[in-house]
């Protein structure tokens, strides 16, 4: 910004401390422009992105004028949108127009003509697109790792991954390069990098929200939704995103009340089940991460729930989840422009996945909803309304854990970290990682939540509580000077 003296005043990057909702707030009472929040994220992309390699594509001439259209908007006495002016960020895989739609890699060339359903929502609801957010090739690893785009890394430790294969959107928001980003959820990519980077994430229930123009992510696997600092934030983004359209596969029943609404409520006294088990064989958490679920069920406790330890009997989900991942790669690579751009791990994948015809697919679908009466009948045999277990499987390994590895090895360092996470994919049910505090490797500490069926509401009110109780807080600066 400059005066009429010329002298250039810097933009108030400490605006991108603040949660959307405050910002959404400040610009529409006017007490703060659009233009100097997108100048305020642009600084601290300028600042921090150099260091942790967050964004594939920043978009700072289209959001300035993006976000001179909001004010301009605001002055003719235009009714604003609930994320006026909040600047936001994409992942690589969701469409926006005038942008290549990359997956992730670099088979596709063409910029898409229009944005995908959610963007077009948020665009709708004021936000300004500030830019995309990398990847690994198709999301098929809990790392954000991949040949095009290179290392993303964690801002609590750049020496780590913040997890995948939201790692882009977690790192935007952890750094506080954006206050929320959109990612996605196909065997923990929302609530994994949440974990790694000491965000917020829900996992919506599938159909929640609208994957057009695509009928759907993954098939049953993937959904899509915000990573934030705040639960106050995602269920703002949520309330503005959910709701399908005639494209989508999948549905959802529409909730009792708006999501803003049940973070804001109490949740009442609620039947809580916890559990270190994981969906895996042979695969245990960490010792801090098993810590923090019990810390967690005894501040549930004092806060007035009827906590107990439970022994969930998990089923086997490998029936249902191969046919609907492999298939979910072929889909995606199939839309490719360049299949010979693939990365040699990527085309392995697609090698091992050449069973994975649509009857397989379908019937992988199939399986998928026996999993999920049979993940219902956890919930009724143990008498519980939400189930509490460790997000990740394992501590954030170190960056670069994909170096050399073919697609069979990668599939096996990636269990771990979707040891609690993945069934949940299947079954379509709704789940939340929360941070739970700092472990003593000075990496976030992060325990899941899951609901029943189409109960985002319960898992918003209890994770409210939980951040109100236990306040979490974003790495310090002085971890970006030193990266």
């Amino acid at each position: 910004m400059t005066t009429s003296l010329g002298r250039v005043i810097p933009p108030d990057t400490g605006l991108m401390d603040l949660e959307a909702a405050e910002l959404a707030r400040r610009t529409t009472a006017g007490e703060v422009s659009a233009a100097a929040l997108v100048e305020a994220s642009l600084a601290r992309i300028a600042e921090r992105d150099p260091a942790l390699n967050a964004f594939s594509v920043v978009l700072a001439d289209v959001a300035r004028a993006e976000a001179a259209e909001r004010d301009a908007a605001r002055e003719r006495g235009e009714a604003t949108g609930p994320l006026h002016g909040v600047p936001v960020a994409i992942k690589e895989e969701l469409d926006v127009a005038g942008c290549v739609t990359t997956f992730g890699g670099r088979a596709n060339s063409t910029p898409v003509a229009a944005d995908s359903e959610v963007v077009a929502r948020l665009r709708r609801a004021g936000a300004v697109v500030v830019g995309k957010t990398r990847m690994p090739e198709f999301g098929q690893w809990p790392f954000t790792e991949s040949v095009d785009g290179g290392r993303t890394l964690n801002p609590w430790d750049p020496r780590h991954t913040p997890g995948g294969s939201s790692g882009g959107t977690a790192v935007a928001v952890a750094a506080g390069m954006v206050p929320v980003a959109i990612g996605g959820d196909g065997g923990g990519s929302i609530r994994i990098p949440s974990a790694c980077c000491g965000l917020y994430g829900l996992k919506p229930q599938r159909g929640r929200v609208s994957t057009a123009p695509h009928p759907h992510l993954w098939w049953g696997l993937g959904t899509v939704g915000p990573l934030a600092r705040s639960v106050r934030d995602s269920a703002l983004v949520y309330d503005v995103l959910r709701g399908t359209t005639h494209a989508d596969r999948f549905t959802a029943a529409e909730p009792a009340t708006s999501f803003v609404e049940a973070a804001a409520a109490e949740p009442g006294r609620l039947r809580i089940g916890w559990s270190t088990r994981s969906q895996l064989p042979l695969r245990h958490p960490a010792a801090v991460d098993a810590a923090a679920v019990r810390d967690t069920a005894a501040l549930l406790s004092d806060l007035g729930h009827d906590v107990r330890e439970v022994q969930p009997r998990y089923p086997d989900a490998t029936a249902a989840f191969l046919p609907q991942f492999f298939g979910g790669v072929r889909d995606e690579a199939e839309q490719v422009e360049h299949p010979d751009r693939l990365e040699r791990r990527t085309r392995q994948t697609l090698r091992l996945g050449r069973w994975a015809s649509r009857r397989a697919v379908e019937r992988g679908l199939r399986a998928g909803e026996r999993l999920r009466e049979k993940a219902d009948r956890i919930f009724d045999d143990a008498g519980i309304d939400v189930l509490l277990t460790p997000t990740l499987g394992q501590r954030p390994p170190r960056a670069g854990v994909l170096d050399g590895l073919g697609a069979v090895r990668a599939m096996w360092v990636a269990q771990p970290m979707i040891a609690h996470c993945a069934l949940w994919n299947l079954t379509g049910q709704p789940a939340a990682a929360v941070p739970a505090g700092l472990a003593p490797d000075g990496l976030p500490l992060s325990v899941q939540l899951v609901g029943r069926t189409g109960a985002e509401t319960t898992l918003l009110s209890l994770s409210a509580q939980l951040e109100t109780a236990r306040p979490w807080t974003m790495p310090e600066q002085t971890r970006w000077a030193d990266a």
